[in-house]
Formats: C-alpha cells, structure tokens, sequence
C-alpha cells in the first residue's frame, strides 16, 4: 500500500483512497472510525466529500491537509455523473471510476498492463457517460486527457486524522525536534559563555575593555542590518471561552433547519445539516426540472444559496444566525466527563459513541492541550431536547446535528471540554 501519492502542478495528490457512500444522517468522523475498524485499523485519515468518505494511511504516503486526486478529477468532470478515466502520470497509471457520483474506483497502478487489464475490465460496464485513455491505446469512444489540467482548480476534499490523537504526537515531535535545534543553533553562544567563565579570570580591567569592545560591536551590527525584535506573537484563544449558549443554538439549528424542509415537486429531500455556520439541505431529483427547483427554492427559501452538485442532486445553504457566546468549561477531569456521559446515554437507554481527545493549540511560540470529550449519537430527540442530555455539564458545544429524512432520526456531534 506505499507510494499511492502523485505529485501535479508541483503538488502531492493522495490517491487509493478506500471510498464508501456515509448513507444520509451520518456523522462523517464517526462513519470513518468505525469504517476503518472493520476493513483496517492501519487506515487512519479520511476526508469527507459529495455524501461519501475516503479512507487513507499515513503508511501509504498520506498526510494531514493533503487534497484527494479522486475528488479533484469529479470536481473538474462534474458534468458527467458516470465516467471512466485513465491518466498516465509519473510514469504510473491512475485510475478513477464513478458511477451516478460515487467514486466506484481510486487506483494507481506501476504498470500499464495492469491499469489497462483494469480498464477493459471496467469498460464492460454499460452506460458510462464518459470515458478517458491514454491515446496510444486505442480505446473505443476514449479520448486523452491531461490530469494536471483537471486539478487547477480548488477542491474541497483534503485528507484529515480520524483520531485527534496524531496531532498531539506531531507536536511533541516538534517540540523535540525545536528543542535539539535550539541547542544545534546556540552551541557556539554556549561556547562563549564558557569562555567567558575563563575571561572572568583575568584582570578586571581587560574584562571590562573587551565588555565595551563587543557593545559597541553590537552596536554597530543593529545599525547596519536595522535589527528589530520580533512582534509578539498573537495571544492563543481558548475555544470554551466564547461557547454559544447550547439550549440557544439548538433552536435556531431546529429553526434553520425546518426553513429548509420545504417541499419541492419533483425532488425528493434526503437530510439536512446543521454545521458551525450553516445550514444545509440535499435534495435529490424524481422528476421535477432544475428550472422548477429553482423557481420554488428562490420563492420558499429566499436569501439561500443553491449549489448544483450533479443533474440529479442540488443542496441549498442558509446562513445561521449569531447567538449569544458565554464562557464555559466542566471542572472535572476528563475521565469523570466521559464516565458521565456514557452513565446519561445509558439513563435513556440511547447508544452513543463518546471518546476522549486531545486539542493542540499553538501561536508558534506558546501551545496548549485541551482535554475534549467526543460524542455521536443518533436519537429521535429534536436538537432543544437532545441538549437537554447535557443540562448538568459544562463547556458543552453540539458542533454538527443531520436530519436523516429516510430514517426519520436525528444524528448529533457534540463535544465537551474538561479540565
């Protein structure tokens, strides 16, 4: 599994990603980690895109904040909803397959009998919209095209640690890594002070005369190269400080959310998003037109914004309003919060997945870690009685909350610092 990564435009693409549909309602950091559970634990890195998540590993070459290949050439041939494409790359051969917007195959092959078995393979498959070859072989209905012309644009699919775990590790790794650097870098100032030890010896007088030589030496250097001091770094905000009021916020994400819920002839809805910021809607189309879509969305849903994600799905997006900010964190240690949280799920008889993580905060110069407990439930509670699970806590934030329309239940992240 080493080496799935491609380098375009002097940028690194992950590729093999392992992508599966998250079915509508489901948190995608959540789907991740039990995904990753049943097929392989090594896969530690996801990223979230058009209802789907891609699986990747650190052991394969991937990295935090790296973009997926697979989403960027789906964004860039986002007028077929089914196509199959070859692209020679780095003397490799990459292979995606989608069919009706889900990427089917993410493959890159190191040799071109085995991309081109794959491809005659798939190729049998009726009623590809598309389809992509090199054009030295030949392909019926095939045409070339160049990969790095299909990743100009931005996408947004950009790989992620399923555990925030990983970030604590890096920063420790930092920090050692500074550590030894700084002593690398100071070794001769080291040297100095050790012979100044020795200066302090000799007689006061020629101490002081080599004092006043290396002032003014000093001197003359910060006025030739203008030697300033660095700013001072900007101070690092605690995210528990500025909490929004919970009981506050699950009443305008309810509210927002049914603002969304209107019917539309023609498109069926398939669940709603309440995000940080936003709230969003997918519909999927029966029969109607995307002129009919929009005609009723702009007269039920003023002041929304439409995004067309194929021939067949549309989302819609409304800003949340801002609510009232307050600070806010539980004083019991992190252990205590997450045996509470598992007793309160367990009062109501309601499953739920709660773990504990660590947040690293930095400004470059100072850092700190935030003890954080993760929680993922599914219930039939709408979001101002779901919260009121987590009356008794403190620094409680309900970060995403999914109205699945075909299950007709509610899915809830919510995460909680503690001391």
């Amino acid at each position: 599994m080493s080496g799935q990564v491609i380098t375009l435009n002097k940028k690194k693409y992950a590729v093999g990603l392992f992508w599966q549909p998250t079915g509508a309602g489901y948190v995608a950091r959540s789907y991740a980690r039990t995904l990753a559970r049943s097929v392989d634990k090594k896969l530690n890195l996801f990223t979230e895109y058009r209802g789907m998540v891609g699986l990747g590993a650190r052991r394969a070459g991937h990295r935090s904040g790296m973009d997926s290949a697979a989403a960027a050439v789906v964004d860039a041939l986002g007028e077929f909803s089914s196509f199959l494409a070859v692209f020679a790359v780095d003397k490799k051969f990459y292979l995606v397959a989608v069919r009706n917007g889900i990427i089917l195959e993410d493959k890159l092959f190191e040799r071109e009998e085995d991309a081109r078995s794959e491809y005659f393979k798939l190729s049998e498959i009726p009623d590809w919209a598309a389809l992509f070859a090199p054009a030295p072989w030949g392909m019926p209905r095939a045409v070339e095209r160049n990969l790095s012309d299909l990743t100009i644009r931005a996408i947004r699919a950009q790989l992620r640690p399923i555990s925030r775990a990983w970030g604590v590790i890096a920063s420790v790794l930092l920090i050692v890594a500074f550590v030894v650097s700084s002593i690398w870098f100071f070794r001769e100032p080291l040297q100095q002070m050790n012979a100044a030890s020795e200066i302090s010896e000799m007689d006061s007088e020629l101490v002081a005369e080599y004092e006043k030589q290396v002032e003014e030496k000093n001197k003359e250097l910060d006025a030739a190269f203008e030697i300033e001091k660095a700013p001072a770094p900007e101070p690092i905000v605690l995210p528990y400080e500025y909490l929004p009021d919970p009981m506050e916020r699950a009443q305008v994400c309810y509210q927002a959310m049914g603002f969304l819920m209107q019917p539309i002839t023609g498109w069926n809805q398939t669940s709603v998003e309440c995000g940080e910021s936003y709230a969003t809607v997918r519909f999927v189309r029966d029969y109607g037109t995307l002129d009919d879509f929009y005609m009723m969305a702009t007269e039920l849903m003023p002041a929304s914004f439409v995004q067309q994600e194929s021939e067949k799905s549309l989302t819609v997006r409304a800003k949340l309003p801002d609510v009232s900010t307050y600070a806010s964190i539980d004083e019991r240690d992190v252990e205590t919060v997450l045996r509470a949280v598992m007793t309160a799920f367990q009062g109501i008889d309601t499953p739920a997945d709660a773990q504990m993580v660590v947040d690293t905060l930095t400004n470059g110069v100072d850092t700190i870690y935030l003890n954080v407990v993760e929680v993922a439930a599914e219930s039939k509670l709408i979001p101002t009685e779901f919260m009121q699970i987590f009356d008794d806590f403190g620094g409680v934030y309900m970060t995403k909350c999914v109205w699945n329309a075909s299950s007709r239940t509610w899915n809830y992240e919510v995460i909680i610092y503690a001391k």
